[in-house]
C-alpha cells in the first residue's frame, strides 16, 4: 500500500547544470516554480515537459578552458610585445598537428585524456576536420567508427558509398555518418525530405522513439505523398540499398553529435594547442592557475612542466602575485595557491608591495602589514612554502621568531594607540638593534621542508620525495593516483571497475579497523608524483604486509580497483612490496652450451648457497638461447663476486624485475626457449 502511494511521486529534486527557461512574461505564469537549496528559482517540470509546453530552453555552458586561453592569451600579449587575434590563427597549423599526432595533449581541451592521446596517435590529424571528427567519434558507440574513419583517411581511394549520391555529403568523413547533420542532409538528398521534417527525423532517432522511427522508415525507402516525400525509390535509390542507409544511420544517430558542437569543442580544443606549442610558458601558467583550488591536477601538472624543460619558481613574497605568473622564461609558484591565503590577504600584500616598495625583512613584512588581516597562521603558512626565502634567512629560523616579532609588533601598536613615546621612538636606529636576533639553528631537513610545503599549498613545490623514484615508479606501476581521481565532465575514473592495477609508492597515513570478526583490517593512503590513491587492506592481506605498510615506507601494491561513481576509486590490496625488496633479475652470458656446461655445476653451487627471491636468467651467445634457473638466490655481494669470478664481470648483468612482468606472467620454464 505504501509503494502504492509513492509510485509515480518525483524521486528527488535536482537542476539542469545549464538549463535556463526563457518566457515572454513571468515564468509563472506559465510553470509552477519552486526555489532549490542555494536560492535559485527553479521550475517544477522537467525538461521534455517544458518543451512540450512550448517554452524555450536554453543551455549555457560555463567552460574553465575560455578562462585559461584569455589568461595565456594576456600573458603571451605581455611577452610577445603584441596584438594575438585567435580567430586569426592557422587553424591547420602542421607544427601544432605534429604536437597533437604525437599525443603532447597535457591540459589540451577535450585531447588530455589517455584514450584520447592514443586516438591522435593513430588519428595523426592533419586538419581541423579531422580533430573535429575526433571529438565526435571519441564516445560509447561512435567509437565503433574509429578504425573505419582512420582506414578512410589513410587510403581514401579504397572508400566505397552505398550510393554515388552519398559521396558529397560523406567524403570529408571517409563514408562515415559521424554528425546529425550529414543524417539530416542524407534524407533531404535521397529522399527528398524539407529541412523542417529532416529535423524530426533526427530528433526521433537521438531520442530513440522507435514508433516514429519505424513510420520514418517507411516515408524515407518509399515516399509519403501527404506529406510532400518522394522517397529513394522514386529518386533512383534501390529499396535493399535505401534499408542498408537507413540502418546505419539508426547505428550512428542513436549516439549522433551535432556537428556544430563539435566544431566550437575542436576550436577550443586547437586554441589551447595553438598556445601550448606558441607560448608554452603562458599557457602551462593559465592553466596551473584554472586549477589552483585542485592539489591533483597542480601536482600532474608540474611533472609535466619538468618533461617539457619549464622550470617553476618558488613562491616569493616580493614576486609572486594571486595566480601562477610568468617569469624569466619559468613559471612563479602564486601564493592563492596556499593555503590561508584569501583574497583580502593576497591583495594587501600586492598593494603594500606597490605603494612603498618590496619587503626587506620578516619583521619589515610584519610591521607593514600589521593590522591587515594578519596571523600568526597566514605567517606561518607563507614561512613553511618558502615565500620569506628571498630574505636570506632559513625556514627553520623564522619559524622560531615569527611569533616573538608579531607580539613584539603589536605591543608597539598598543603603545601608539594609547598615545605613548616608546623608547623606539626616542632614540633613532634604536628598533633596528633590538630586532629579534635570528637564532643559530641551521635548515630543515629536506623532508620536512618538503611535508611543511604539502601541508600549506596541497603539493610538493621545490621538490618531491620520490622524484629519485620517478623512473623506477614508471616502470613498474600500471596505473598512476591522478588516474583513480573522477572526471570533471563523467564523473568516472579512468581506471575499471575491477580492473587488476599495480599502484607504488609512499605510505602518508594508515587508518586501523576492527571487523565485526574483531580482525585488524586498515585504510591506506598511497602518494606517488601525481597525488595520492585510497588502499583498502583486509585482514588475511593486512596480517601479511602490516610491517610493509608503516608511514613514509615506500611499496607497490597489487591490487584491484574498487570504483564508485563521482568518488575517487580504491585500490582493495592482494600484494605489497617495498621498493628496496624488488626481486633483482642477473643475466649470465656464455658464448655457447658448451661453455655452459662446462661451468654448470660450480654455477648451480653459487645460486644453490641462498634462498631468497632474486631469479638468475642464462644466455648463450651463439645459439641465442635463453633458460631461466627457477631456483631462487639472493643476490648479495659475495654470490655476484664469485659469478663473475667465474665467468667474466662483464658477462654478469643485474638489474631490478619488472613488476609488470612479475606479477602477471606465467611461471617460466626450466629449459632453453629462444
Amino acid at each position: 500500500d505504501m509503494a502504492k502511494r509513492l509510485e509515480g511521486l518525483p524521486r528527488h529534486t535536482s537542476m539542469h547544470v545549464a538549463g535556463v527557461v526563457i518566457a515572454s512574461k513571468p515564468v509563472d505564469e506559465f510553470v509552477p516554480l519552486s526555489q532549490a537549496a542555494d536560492g535559485t528559482i527553479t521550475t517544477q517540470y522537467t525538461m521534455t515537459t517544458l518543451e512540450e509546453l512550448g517554452l524555450l530552453k536554453m543551455d549555457f555552458l560555463g567552460l574553465r578552458t575560455l578562462t585559461v586561453i584569455q589568461s595565456a592569451k594576456k600573458m603571451a600579449e605581455e611577452s610577445a610585445g603584441r596584438k594575438i587575434d585567435m580567430m586569426k590563427i592557422d587553424y591547420n597549423d602542421p607544427n601544432v598537428m605534429e604536437m597533437i599526432s604525437a599525443g603532447k595533449c597535457e591540459g589540451v581541451f577535450q585531447l588530455e585524456s589517455e584514450g584520447m592521446k592514443s586516438f591522435m596517435k593513430e588519428l595523426k590529424p592533419s586538419s581541423l576536420d579531422d580533430i573535429i571528427a575526433g571529438v565526435a567519434l571519441y564516445r560509447p558507440g561512435p567509437m565503433d567508427f574509429i578504425p573505419q574513419y582512420i582506414r578512410g583517411k589513410e587510403h581514401p581511394d579504397q572508400v566505397t558509398y552505398e550510393t554515388e549520391k552519398l559521396r558529397p555529403i560523406l567524403q570529408t568523413t571517409y563514408g562515415c555518418i559521424v554528425y546529425q547533420e550529414q543524417v539530416m542532409q542524407i534524407v533531404r538528398d535521397l529522399a527528398g525530405y524539407t529541412y523542417g521534417r529532416s529535423d524530426v527525423l533526427r530528433r526521433a532517432m537521438s531520442k530513440k522513439k522507435a514508433k516514429v522511427m519505424q513510420e520514418e522508415r517507411q516515408n524515407f525507402i518509399n515516399g509519403n505523398d501527404d506529406l510532400s516525400i518522394p522517397g529513394c525509390v522514386r529518386n533512383g535509390v534501390d529499396e535493399e540499398t535505401a534499408n542498408r542507409i537507413f540502418e546505419e544511420m539508426l547505428d550512428f544517430a542513436n549516439y549522433a553529435f551535432n556537428k556544430s558542437h563539435a566544431v566550437s569543442y575542436a576550436y577550443i580544443s586547437f586554441q589551447t594547442a595553438w598556445l601550448k606549442y606558441y607560448y608554452p610558458v603562458e599557457f602551462m601558467a593559465a592553466l596551473m592557475t584554472s586549477v589552483i583550488d585542485n592539489p591533483g591536477k597542480c601536482a600532474s601538472y608540474m611533472l609535466h612542466l619538468s618533461r617539457m624543460h619549464i622550470g617553476i619558481l618558488p613562491p616569493d613574497i616580493n614576486r609572486s602575485v594571486g595566480d601562477f605568473s610568468v617569469e624569466d622564461g619559468k613559471i612563479r609558484y602564486g601564493l592563492s595557491a596556499i593555503k590561508g591565503i584569501g583574497k583580502p590577504v593576497m591583495d594587501a600584500v600586492r598593494e603594500e608591495r606597490a605603494k612603498n616598495g618590496p619587503y626587506k625583512s620578516l619583521r619589515d613584512f610584519c610591521s607593514r602589514l600589521s593590522g591587515k588581516m594578519l596571523n600568526k597562521r597566514t605567517v606561518e603558512n607563507f614561512i613553511k612554502c618558502g615565500a620569506f626565502d628571498c630574505f636570506g634567512g632559513t625556514r627553520k629560523q623564522y619559524m622560531q621568531v615569527y611569533g616573538m616579532i608579531m607580539d613584539q609588533i603589536a605591543d608597539e601598536r598598543k603603545n601608539n594607540f594609547a598615545g605613548q613615546l616608546s623608547f623606539f621612538d626616542v632614540v633613532p636606529g634604536a628598533q633596528e638593534a633590538f630586532e629579534v636576533p635570528m637564532p643559530d639553528v641551521g635548515e630543515f631537513e629536506e623532508e620536512q621542508k618538503l611535508a611543511f610545503e604539502k601541508e600549506v599549498a596541497g603539493i610538493y613545490i621545490s621538490g618531491h620525495p620520490l622524484k629519485k623514484y620517478e623512473k623506477l615508479l614508471e616502470q613498474n606501476i600500471t596505473a598512476g593516483a591522478d588516474q583513480f581521481q573522477p572526471d570533471e565532465e563523467t564523473g568516472t575514473a579512468r581506471v575499471r571497475d575491477g580492473e587488476r592495477v599495480i599502484v607504488g609508492g609512499m605510505v602518508t597515513s594508515k587508518t586501523v579497523k576492527y571487523t565485526k570478526t574483531n580482525q585488524i583490517m586498515a585504510f591506506v593512503t598511497l602518494e606517488d608524483l601525481l597525488g595520492s590513491v585510497e588502499v583498502i587492506v583486509f585482514p588475511k592481506s593486512y596480517e601479511r604486509y602490516s610491517a610493509d605498510l608503516e608511514s613514509d615506507a615506500r611499496v607497490f601494491v597489487l591490487g584491484r580497483v574498487s570504483a564508485e561513481e563521482d568518488r575517487p576509486s580504491k585500490v582493495i590490496c592482494e600484494k605489497v612490496l617495498p621498493f628496496d625488496r624488488i626481486p633483482t633479475e642477473v643475466w649470465l652470458r656464455f658464448p655457447d652450451r658448451a661453455s655452459f656446461d662446462q661451468k654448470s655445476g660450480r654455477i648451480d653451487a653459487i645460486l644453490k648457497g641462498g634462498d631468497g627471491t632474486d631469479t638468475a636468467v642464462i644466455y648463450l651467445e651463439k645459439e641465442r638461447a635463453v633458460k631461466r634457473m627457477n631456483i631462487g638466490f639472493t643476490a648479495g655481494e659475495d654470490e655476484m663476486s664469485a659469478l663473475e669470478a667465474l665467468i667474466g664481470r662483464e658477462n654478469v648483468i643485474a638489474r631490478k624485475q619488472n613488476l609488470k612482468k612479475q606479477w602477471t606472467a606465467q611461471p617460466g620454464r626450466g629449459s632453453f626457449g629462444k
